[in-house]
């Protein structure tokens, strides 16, 4: 039988500070929100679609994005969609779709100077460790025809 494909990649930048904390076993799980913005055209008017998505790493991967990634960071993740399922204090059903990311790629870090999204944020100590968020690139990537 055919295994289903749930594979998500998205750039944003982060809302807020990632939340890191610990469930009761003592497993680390990091929580962050993305904003991504989709600019398009409609009879020549020019308009802007701003989509919120909420994330969460977990272990290894999520300490790193806590400690490394701030407010305002633009950053490539992937991972997969989930759904959570919960009942409400009026014992309604409810649900919403998160991605939980199994990758992350920094991209760009706001501003240093004049930059609200900055504050406080030591960007020369994050760069010395930038190179390890990244994937070892594939060799065979360029000898794809399309």
């Amino acid at each position: 039988m055919a295994s289903d494909f749930n594979r998500v990649i998205l750039i944003g930048r982060l809302t807020r500070d990632p939340e890191l904390r610990h469930t009761p076993s003592g497993t680390s799980v990091t929580s962050f929100t993305l904003v991504n913005n989709r600019n398009y055209t409609v009879n020549g008017d020019k308009r802007e679609e701003v989509s919120y998505f909420d994330c969460v790493a977990w272990g290894k991967l999520g300490e790193v994005i806590n400690e490394y990634c701030k407010k305002g960071i633009r950053i490539a993740i992937e991972g997969r969609l989930q759904q959570q399922k919960w009942e409400d204090q009026e014992g309604k059903n409810r649900s919403k779709i998160i991605i939980v990311v199994d990758n992350f790629q920094v991209l760009s870090y706001p501003k240093a100077q004049g930059d609200e999204s900055s504050q406080g944020f030591d960007h020369s100590d994050s760069l010395k460790h930038d190179a390890s968020f990244h994937n070892e690139s594939n060799p065979f990537d360029e000898d794809i025809p399309f």
